[in-house]
């Protein structure tokens, strides 16, 4: 295992983004792995944990009555920088938790036994955790149990992405696209940050059908995922809406600056023919529409139909080309 990817929190936190998975609703899985670890092990609090950049979300919990705490006071911050388990007899006598909020007040955490719970590409993004509000050791058939659950934990996340994700093009499907924008319009408007979403749609698609075969359109989708996939940052999500329609959603990102990204990737395509297996070269374009969030875009339903009627005009006004929403 590369531990080298212990310390580099940036790509961590982007392998937590594609997982799709914080904020979310309570699902079945999660919750019945966390009731079985406090029954199993006898604790009062369990928790599925997840380590954002500024807090600790837990996607299951007993025993506690909130849904996250700041990262910094977060016994699971230490357990995702190691590989091994983290196991703490007793806060009160141990340098690094004596002083800790947790600690000293509300839930009291007395011992803690966290397993990482690591990614298919060596990421932590969180850990499964079994708390008690006395001290007590953790014995290796406590270690064992835990490690068990932990694994199936990652199991049930890998999983759930795996369900949202588009076989053919990587892309996510379009109900996870629209889970994680509703989430992200959420966020938006808490922080009061932008937010721009963008449509793109292949050019002839139905003619590429029709002359070549649908094995060629898929692997014009394919390619066209690609490109996308490499001209994208990690904290933007790509998805496929149905047939030759994608999205992009791109966080923290105004009209005018998604314009830009859209001209970049829209160039890319048109750049890039694809090479079919007879070893001709098939030149493909796409159309975009863009549609930055608005304090009048109340649902994703109302900021998709933004960025669809400028789709629209972009297939109008011949193709290959953008289109941005108030734009003249």
């Amino acid at each position: 295992m590369d531990d080298r990817l212990l310390y580099d929190d940036e790509a961590r936190i982007a392998a937590l983004r594609r997982m799709n998975v914080l904020d979310t609703a309570v699902e079945e899985p999660f919750e019945k792995i966390v009731t079985l670890v406090r029954t199993v092990l006898a604790v009062p609090i369990a928790t599925v944990t997840l380590v954002d950049r500024d807090r600790q979300w837990f996607k299951a919990q007993r025993g506690l009555d909130c849904s996250e705490t700041p990262r910094g006071i977060s016994f699971c911050t230490h357990t995702i920088q190691q590989r091994e388990p983290l196991i703490v007899e007793d806060a009160q006598t141990d340098p690094r938790f004596a002083t800790n909020p947790l600690v000293v007040g509300p839930p009291h955490i007395r011992s803690y036994a966290g397993i990482p719970l690591r990614t298919p590409e060596g990421y932590n993004v969180g850990s499964l955790c079994a708390i008690d509000t006395r001290a007590r050791r953790f014995s290796p058939a406590d270690i064992a149990i835990l490690s068990n659950f932990a694994n199936i934990v990652c199991d049930e996340l890998e999983l759930r992405l795996i369900a949202q994700v588009d076989h053919l093009t990587g892309a996510l499907t379009r109900r996870g696209f629209v889970e994680q924008s509703e989430r992200e319009i959420a966020r938006s408007r808490r922080y009061d940050r932008p937010a721009t979403l963008l449509m793109l749609d292949v050019d002839h698609f139905k003619a590429v059908n029709d002359t070549h075969g649908h094995g060629v359109g898929d692997q014009v989708l394919h390619k066209i995922a690609e490109i996308a996939g490499a001209a994208l940052r990690p904290s933007d999500m790509f998805g496929r809406l149905g047939g030759e329609e994608f999205a992009i959603l791109l966080p923290e990102t105004r009209g005018d600056e998604a314009l830009v990204v859209a001209e970049r990737l829209r160039q890319a395509i048109a750049d890039h023919p694809m090479l079919l297996s007879d070893g001709r070269a098939l030149h493909v374009t796409a159309s975009f529409g863009i549609a930055p969030l608005t304090s009048q875009m109340t649902s994703f339903v109302a900021w998709l139909e933004g960025a669809d009627a400028m789709l629209y005009a972009a297939k109008a006004g011949g193709r290959n080309c953008t289109r941005v929403v108030g734009a003249a």
